[in-house]
């Protein structure tokens, strides 16, 4: 079934044509990724297949049995009001009566009139199948962590307003999902959860996203939004990158060879006379056709991530016995780590639980508790933040680069000015004479890390720098920072950005204890798969050893006498009755967790219960199994 016409768009931002005649269709169950450059427009698209934006000319179509949800880029920005109305908001019955049933629960007294509603909605409830929709309503809440539906949007952070947004477009239950990064503010244990919900849910789906394992995993099927044009690539996001190269190298050899033809014509041109007979009439025409193809067709600029380097010296960042509490919450407790040259530190957590926090206690921006930040005469920071860029009002893009510097020094030792410096990072002479304010979000980030990357840092700090970039000036960023000769701190949800980078974790595991794992994401992910408990151990014992410099590979156990000592058989005894402990109290919260009628916060709470009990359980279960080979 078709669900989406797009018939001969366009759409221009004053001078700049983002694109012209565009046409393409969407079928039930496609799963497309959206992909192109900063500002060329996949956001606007996404607005008018939303009904939230209108093109300039044709029309965009949209099956009327088909219900449509989408989750922008900052969701719920400057928005008042209580959660709950932001996750029940789209207008269907069930939401209506999910509502009505909250609001009539959450009084503590109840009118005759309120008993009578409250009557009438268990019978529609009831008839209508509701109670099942009611419990996955809760499951989700619980699986997303939105604990207090009553909490006032305006007081939420980033990604709690993007996993509440999250949440109302699961219970939207719409035919066509638009989503507008979506992986931007999450924590990676969401992702992966929204990953897999994405990819078997049996929706359609169009999506700009620059997580190329999101795209691999999700997508079955590219647009590619270039120089104006969509283009539509089948397969996975490996396959686009083959087919994408295939059709430049023929695009390519189809402007040298017009180019050529060209040469030769336009010898034919000068010789003509002013009066010309038909046949010459449409030699001309043709000439001017393929001189209009090549000169439409505009030479992509490559981001140029080049700058002088700045030598560390021997001390370089160490970092003691670091506290950072709010209140009753510690965020850091008695951390300690010694950077080295060529240090590539990842940090990876929930959201919330403090790896911002250890940024800005490093660089300054916070003080800490207790314990000591000590840099090196000789190092310098260079911090790119999440926050927005700050610019003055109607200050233009050049202007801003000047009040860092006129001139910045290349590694090659030539120095160029800030203009020139602008055009490789793909701001061309006009676009550098426009307001800030007119930049897209993605050429606001570029912007962002030019202004970084100027100061000369030995020592980059990056938080969350993926959000918004494109994939092109994203697979730039990365070929710069892996031949960064200082050192590199970085805290990313982008699993592709971190494993190409980092060779060392710290982990933030919740109540003030991060944690020392050496290794990338991906290592970190497969040693949770293949034994929890040794984790544990490994990563206790190396996070005493303060410095990566240290930090080897695990050796293995040694392993246990053939007959189990007594102690090893009362440990079987006590992780059997433990075993038997955990799976009760399981089951006990299962039973909660689908029953009817209690408050939405008891239903998250036992949700984040029984997650936790997994967890011990699979530790638990490792000891176990271990031992049980000894009997």
């Amino acid at each position: 079934m078709n669900v989406l016409s797009v018939a001969s768009i366009s759409k221009s931002h004053g001078e700049r044509v983002l694109f012209q005649n565009l046409s393409f269709g969407l079928d039930q169950g496609q799963k497309l990724g959206l992909l192109g450059r900063n500002g060329c427009g996949k956001t606007s698209l996404l607005r008018m297949v939303a009904g939230l934006d209108n093109p300039d000319q044709g029309e965009v179509r949209i099956n009327k049995q088909i219900r449509v949800a989408y989750l922008e880029q900052d969701p719920l920005l400057g928005t008042q009001g209580a959660v709950m109305d932001a996750i029940l908001h789209y207008d269907r019955p069930q939401s209506r009566w999910l509502r009505e049933y909250y609001d009539l629960t959450d009084r503590e007294l109840l009118s005759d009139e309120d008993v009578g509603r409250m009557n009438r909605l268990h019978q529609v409830m009831e008839e209508q199948g509701l109670w099942e929709y009611q419990r996955e309503f809760n499951r989700l809440l619980g699986e997303l962590e939105i604990p207090d539906l009553k909490q006032d949007l305006i007081t939420l952070s980033g990604g709690q307003r993007k996993r509440i947004a999250l949440a109302a477009l699961m219970v939207a239950d719409a035919d066509l999902i638009l989503l507008d990064e979506p992986t931007n503010h999450l924590d990676l244990h969401t992702i992966e959860w929204l990953e897999n919900r994405l990819k078997n849910q049996k929706t359609t789906l169009l999506l700009v996203t620059h997580d190329r394992y999101f795209l691999e995993s999700v997508c079955n099927g590219m647009f590619e939004l270039e120089q104006g044009k969509l283009y539509y690539h089948q397969g996975n996001y490996a396959s686009f990158l083959e087919n994408k190269e295939t059709r430049e190298q023929i695009e390519t050899t189809d402007v040298h060879k017009a180019k050529a033809w060209l040469r030769k014509e336009l010898e034919w041109m000068r010789r003509q006379p002013k009066a010309r007979g038909t046949k010459s009439k449409a030699r001309i025409d043709q000439f001017y056709k393929v001189q209009d193809k090549v000169s439409n067709r505009q030479v992509t600029g490559k981001l140029e991530l080049d700058r002088a380097g700045r030598p560390l010296g021997g001390k370089i960042l160490e970092i003691s016995y670091l506290r950072k509490s709010y209140g009753d919450r510690y965020l850091i407790c008695d951390f300690t780590y010694n950077f080295v040259k060529g240090d590539r530190v990842g940090i990876i957590g929930r959201n919330g639980l403090g790896k911002t926090t250890l940024l800005n206690l490093i660089t300054g921006q916070l003080r800490p508790d207790g314990g000591a930040v000590e840099k090196g005469e000789q190092t310098v920071f260079g911090y790119y933040t999440q926050e927005n860029l700050t610019y003055k009002p109607g200050q233009i893009v050049l202007d801003r680069v000047r009040e860092v510097t006129d001139y910045i020094k290349l590694s090659t030792g030539r120095e160029i000015s800030a203009a020139d410096y602008l055009n490789r990072f793909l701001f061309p002479p006009k676009q550098q004479h426009d307001k800030v304010d007119k930049l897209s979000g993605g050429e606001k980030r570029r912007l962002q890390l030019l202004l970084v990357l100027i100061a000369q840092p030995n020592f980059l700090i990056m938080d969350e720098p993926t959000n918004d970039l494109d994939l092109v000036s994203l697979q730039v960023l990365e070929d710069f920072l892996e031949k960064f000769k200082g050192c590199l701190l970085l805290v990313s949800h982008d699993r592709y950005f971190m494993d190409r980078l980092v060779d060392h974790l710290l982990i933030f595991e919740g109540e003030g204890l991060v944690r020392n794992f050496p290794g990338n994401y991906t290592d970190y992910r497969l040693s949770l798969t293949i034994n929890p408990s040794n984790l544990d151990s490994q990563v206790k014992s190396l996070s005493n050893q303060g410095s990566s410099s240290n930090l080897g590979s695990a050796k293995r156990p040694k392993t246990s006498p053939s007959k189990p000592t007594f102690a090893q058989s009362k440990r079987y005894e006590e992780l059997t009755q433990y075993l038997e402990a955990i799976r009760l109290k399981k089951s006990q919260l299962l039973e909660k967790l689908n029953s009817v009628g209690a408050a939405p916060e008891d239903y998250v709470q036992w949700g984040m219960s029984i997650k936790g009990l997994q967890e011990e359980e699979e530790k638990a279960e490792w000891e176990w199994l271990e031992l049980s080979e000894l009997f």
